[in-house]
Formats: C-alpha cells, sequence, structure tokens
C-alpha cells in the first residue's frame, strides 16, 4: 500500500488509519517545486514506514505550470489542481507507486470510491464532510487511476482527521489543497511577472466597445472582478470578459454577469464513458461554489452545453465545472464561454 504524503494532516491522517488497519505501508512523495521534502520525511520517519521520493518537477511544469501560465496569458482563470491530480499526483507519481509493488495508492483527499454493481465501472463519491469534499479536483480519473485508489479520509471529517494525528503525537503543519503550491504565498499576479515579464496593457472597454479606460495586462484581471479596474463611473462596474484577440477588458454593471448557459470542453465522465443525452445534474463552477441544478447535454467534439436552472454569476472560462447527482461526481470539464 503506497500512501502519497506531503507531510501535512490530511495525508498524515490517512497513512495512520491505514497503518492502524493493518496494512503494509510505505510512502511515496513527489517533488514539484525546490522546495525540500522534509515534512514528509519526518512523518514517514516516525510512523517508523519506507519513504522514497520522486523529483517530478519537470514533468510538473510542463503538464501544469506551463499551461497555468499560458492560459492565465490567454484571458482564462486556470485550477491548476485539476490539471495536476490526474497527470501528475494520480498519475506520474502514481505509476511510480505501482512500480515499487503497490497494488493500492492512498491519498488524504475528502472523496470515496464506489464500484457500481451492475456495469462494474468505479464511482467517484463526494466526502462525508461537504466543507472538505474535494470531488471538484478529481472529477478527471480514469477509470484505470480510480480501480486502485483509497480514500481514507472519505468517511472522516477534519476534525477527526486532526486528531487522528494528535492521538499519535505527530507534529504536522496545516496544508489545505486549495492553495497553489508552486506560488509563493499565493501571489499569482507576481509570480506571472517573474515568469513572463510585465504584462501588456490594453483598452478597458463597456460592452458596446467604448474606450473608458486602460487595464494593466489581461493576466491580471479575472471575470467578476470589481477592484483594482481604476475606472471612475456613476455605479459599479465589473469584469465581464476577457478578449486576447484584442487584448481588452471588458467592463459593465453587475448584472451582466449572469448567464443562464455556458459552454464546457475537456471533458470526463466517470459513471459512462461519453455524454450521450441530455442529463439533469447540479453543477459547480468553480471549487468554493455551491452545486446548482442543470441540464446538460452533448455539443459535439466532446463538448457539453449547460443549461443552469438559474442564472449563474461571473461563469469564468478557464475554471472547472462539475456534475453531480446526489452523493455522485459525475464528471466534468474546463469552461470555454
Amino acid at each position: 500500500m503506497a500512501v502519497a504524503l506531503s507531510g501535512g494532516v490530511d495525508s498524515t491522517a490517512a497513512a495512520v488509519i491505514l497503518q492502524e488497519e493493518g496494512y503494509r505501508v510505505f510512502a511515496v512523495t513527489m517533488r514539484v517545486t525546490d522546495d525540500p521534502v522534509v515534512s514528509a520525511a519526518e512523518v514517514a520517519g516516525a510512523l517508523g514506514i519506507e519513504h522514497h521520493v520522486f523529483d517530478l518537477r519537470e514533468e510538473f511544469r510542463a503538464a501544469v505550470v506551463e499551461p497555468f501560465i499560458a492560459a492565465y496569458c490567454a484571458g482564462r482563470t486556470p485550477n491548476p489542481c485539476v490539471v495536476c491530480n490526474p497527470r501528475i499526483k494520480f498519475g506520474a507519481l502514481m505509476r511510480r507507486a505501482r512500480e515499487l509493488g503497490a497494488r493500492w495508492f492512498a491519498t488524504g483527499h475528502y472523496a470515496r470510491v464506489w464500484r457500481d454493481a451492475v456495469t462494474g465501472r468505479c464511482l467517484l463519491a463526494r466526502g462525508c464532510d461537504r466543507k472538505k469534499d474535494q470531488g471538484y479536483v478529481l472529477y478527471h480519473l480514469a477509470q484505470e487511476q480510480l480501480r486502485h485508489l483509497l480514500f481514507p479520509l472519505g468517511t472522516k471529517t477534519k476534525a477527526e482527521a486532526r486528531e487522528i494525528v494528535r492521538r499519535r503525537g505527530l507534529r504536522v503543519t496545516e496544508r489545505e489543497s486549495q492553495e497553489i503550491c508552486f506560488i509563493p504565498e499565493g501571489d499569482y499576479r507576481r509570480f506571472l511577472r517573474q515568469a513572463v515579464g510585465e504584462a501588456r496593457p490594453g483598452p478597458l472597454v463597456d460592452v458596446e466597445g467604448k474606450v473608458i479606460g486602460r487595464h494593466r495586462g489581461l493576466a491580471y484581471y479575472t471575470v467578476g472582478q470589481r477592484r483594482g479596474l481604476g475606472v471612475a463611473a456613476g455605479r459599479p462596474l465589473y469584469v465581464l470578459a476577457l478578449d486576447p484577440a484584442r487584448n481588452a477588458v471588458v467592463v459593465g454593471p453587475e448584472d451582466l454577469l449572469y448567464r443562464d448557459q455556458c459552454i464546457v470542453g475537456e471533458t470526463n465522465f466517470i459513471p459512462f464513458d461519453r455524454l450521450e443525452k441530455s442529463l439533469a445534474v447540479t453543477v459547480k463552477i468553480r471549487y468554493t461554489a455551491p452545486d446548482k441544478p442543470a441540464v446538460i447535454s452533448p455539443a459535439g467534439e466532446g463538448r457539453v452545453a449547460v443549461r443552469f436552472a438559474a442564472p449563474e454569476r461571473a461563469v469564468t472560462p478557464g475554471q472547472a465545472a462539475v456534475f453531480y447527482q446526489g452523493e455522485l461526481v459525475v464528471g466534468g470539464g474546463t469552461i470555454l464561454e
């Protein structure tokens, strides 16, 4: 049994649970930044388990960091965890764990894997702790990955995870998975400046195309943003869209932020291979948003049309739209328009 160990509360609690259940556990840690993996090594030592560190910096940069930079420069707002999970953590790291002889691969995610008795497919379910549920960032997992996964915290709460670690007398750091691990202090604008230099300024336009100001660069703006526009108007203005073709930021009143539909691409479905007909679901359009009723329909070329039951605010290209039916994660994709 391999456990992906970061040295944080969640992965440590997962390792403890499996060890106490009698599994022969060893730890694997991926190094994706220049920071050392001291915490993971300390936890593995305290638990008395074998520990392997894999340098995945090159793979991580190619699969996650460079697309993240490109997306922002193209006027989209990406979620790097959605890319990292299937490609790096449950891709490169899981493959290396399997090469070491692991039949099962476990992580500290708050999610569950079920098996459909009729179809034999593995299903992904939300974590029981809805405040910590991480099904949103796992929707892209394939059947081959899901059938070898264990999520020991799927039925636990965050408080229970902390108590499991405390009971073993382990001192670990708090790490929240929604933080961008490769951006110090979460300052993505500074990170982008260092990566690509100063962004190219351009026109700030209203919905009629009239230039009303200048923006500092597309990468510094996202749909729904109000602050930092630098425009005096008679009413509050919000970013409605980013237009890479014109290098323009489109702004307008808040009521224009609401949309009743969107198109989602790069889709993955878990209970079935592809969407063949319209399906009633609930959908989350960002990690922290509640899921809302919607109908999804095939839109050709692997795309899905999403019709919201009620207009949604700030539907943002580049973010993931994830579909649910009750406890199950049906699938998801990237919002295109």
